[in-house]
């Protein structure tokens, strides 16, 4: 069975949040059994592909 590789992650965003949203950002992510790294990622995904529907639609 063969795999198709995913891109590798070679490039950082680097952002500032208040300490209080990010331990409970942190918190819920270890509460779903998921990072929150990942989930970041997910968000962005999902903001380009909702981004980049034709307008109207």
């Amino acid at each position: 069975m063969s795999k198709t590789k995913a891109p590798k992650k070679n490039s950082q965003l680097i952002i500032r949040i208040n300490d209080e949203e990010r331990a409970r950002f942190v918190s819920l992510c270890e509460e779903l059994d998921t990072s929150a790294a990942r989930e970041v990622r997910r968000f962005i995904r999902s903001f380009i592909k909702d981004q980049e529907k034709p307008a109207g639609k």
